[in-house]
């Protein structure tokens, strides 16, 4: 039915309301938002659960959608969020990670086992680079790059200037990048 539609049209229809437009945007795009997805956490259940979330984002918020925007750009946004909210729920939860790789992703546990000392290591690392900062570089860093907070929200709650948040900011990730640059794709992922 909505083959004849562009892509604007359909996210007119879904700002409107409409959900055959959400299930075609929805069936049109889940394959590359899940390859994506997996490509990043390798695993299967993780990355489907992810894709679903952002479809669920994409519902939620579908009367605020931005027509003239690259929906593309939006959908990959949202999953990449996603994603980094895993990565960081890891590494607050390990012992629920490991119970996951075993019960969803058996027919890959020795893949998993790799790319998860490959993963603990980078957050030793990470963690090691960050006790380099100093105590208002960490807290920058931390509500910036691990709490999703804007410089103007971070310069709000620490009473600084927003320019001083991002100077702060700028030096925490030019310290952490140089004490984890032969790390790339995690650098990649997380700044």
């Amino acid at each position: 039915m909505y083959i004849e539609y562009d892509e604007k049209q359909l996210l007119e229809l879904l700002k409107n309301g409409s959900y055959e437009a959400y299930t075609y945007l929805y069936k049109k795009w889940v394959p590359l938002l899940f390859r994506f997805a997996y490509s990043l956490v390798k695993s299967k259940v993780t990355a489907e659960e992810i894709v679903q979330e952002t479809f669920v984002k994409i519902w939620a918020n579908h009367h605020t959608i931005d027509t003239d925007s690259s929906f593309k750009s939006y959908l990959f946004t949202i999953t990449y969020h996603l994603v980094l909210r895993e990565f960081r729920y890891r590494l607050n939860h390990p012992q629920m990670e490991d119970y996951l790789v075993l019960i969803n992703d058996a027919a890959y546990s020795e893949q998993m086992t790799t790319q998860k000392i490959d993963f603990d290591s980078f957050l030793a690392k990470l963690q090691k680079a960050k006790s380099l900062l100093s105590p208002r570089q960490q807290k920058v860093f931390e509500l910036n790059k691990e709490d999703n907070y804007s410089v103007k929200e971070i310069a709000e709650m620490l009473q600084l200037k927003e320019q001083s948040v991002r100077n702060l900011l700028s030096a925490s990730l030019k310290l952490i990048r140089k004490e984890l640059e032969y790390l790339s794709f995690f650098l990649f992922l997380f700044f």
